[in-house]
């Protein structure tokens, strides 16, 4: 039997975990388990980036789940600062999307000390012998939020990009493999040249088909490109 009997509260002591050293040595085993921070749910509280361009920062957050004591009595968490947050990122290539103040995601605690590792980007040996510690949290972010309204969205219909100011594509060439259009009364404007190798149709006019009258008085029409 454990701390878990009627009418003891948790955590504590009870008759039973004093009843020989198989039971005394489970309670103490059970206190230091108590002990060790592993994941849990989180709020972000502020973040280093704010979606520039620019290396992975840190968040600091708030667990969510309050610390309960032996007499069912809640202690919120406080504030837990510098923990890294994962960026989908190999090599020069990554999706910059920092975290925000408020999201909710899960944070994850490493078995040693992280922190020299944290400052130097290297290989290191732990910073102390702390272990399983609230210090050595890091953010994955993106658990429990509300519906976005910029996104990417894969569905078996295909793939969606959308944003509800702008949307900029740099590269020195972009190709479009595949057949390009708008939506009925989009307009289009491109500073540079227009070279294209097919027809360009507006409305029932061909650029290449159509004629003009000449402004001369007998004069003739002129000829179709095509």
């Amino acid at each position: 039997m454990g701390s878990q009997s009627s009418g003891i509260s948790a955590g504590l002591l009870t008759p039973p975990d004093t009843w020989g050293r198989f039971n005394e040595l489970s309670f103490i085993i059970r206190q230091w388990i108590n002990k060790l921070q592993t994941a849990t749910l989180v709020k972000v509280v502020s973040c280093t980036n704010e979606g520039g361009l620019s290396p992975v920062g840190f968040v600091d957050v708030l667990p969510l789940v309050n610390q309960i004591d032996g007499q069912g009595n809640a202690t919120p968490h406080a504030t837990i600062f510098g923990l890294p947050y994962l960026r989908m990122q190999g090599g020069s290539n990554a999706v910059v999307m920092d975290p925000k103040p408020g999201d909710i995601g899960v944070a994850i605690f490493a078995s040693r000390d992280i922190s020299k590792v944290k400052s130097t980007q290297a290989q290191a040996n732990p910073g102390s012998l702390r272990s399983y510690d609230f210090s050595d949290g890091m953010y994955l972010g993106g658990m429990l939020n509300g519906t976005p309204t910029q996104y990417i969205q894969f569905t078996d219909a295909g793939i969606t990009i959308v944003s509800p100011t702008l949307i900029t594509l740099q590269a020195p060439s972009v190709v479009i493999d595949g057949a390009l259009s708008t939506t009925e009364g989009s307009n289009a404007t491109i500073a540079g040249a227009i070279a294209a190798s097919g027809d360009v149709i507006s409305g029932a006019i061909s650029l290449q088909t159509h004629v003009h009258t000449s402004s001369t008085p007998g004069t003739p029409t002129s000829e179709p490109i095509g």
